[in-house]
């Protein structure tokens, strides 16, 4: 489900919460494997979706979370679920 890729900035412009697009945006190396998962998150939610939410966003992370078998990935995902659930607001 979740391809790694390299993280590109731009792609947190989709995002409406500017906290949290700062925070990936800044992070750099540092969560180089979180950007990657919220990377193809974005990716594949504005494909199915045409449009991007908080709620959505959440639910993608916990539907790879609940889906993969590698530790690793789920330690991975994980992180990223907390990162986007401690940088975000409630949709409205």
């Amino acid at each position: 489900m979740i391809q790694m890729t390299q993280s590109h900035p731009d792609i947190y412009k989709s995002l409406a919460d500017n906290a949290l697009s700062e925070h990936f945006r800044t992070a750099g190396d540092r969560l180089a494997d979180e950007s990657a998962i919220m990377s193809a998150a974005i990716t594949s939610i504005m494909a199915t979706d045409g449009h991007l939410t908080n709620k959505g966003l959440i639910l993608w992370l916990i539907e790879s979370l609940e889906t993969t078998d590698d530790v690793v990935m789920a330690d991975a995902i994980r992180r990223t679920l907390e990162i986007v659930v401690a940088h975000t607001m409630d949709d409205i």
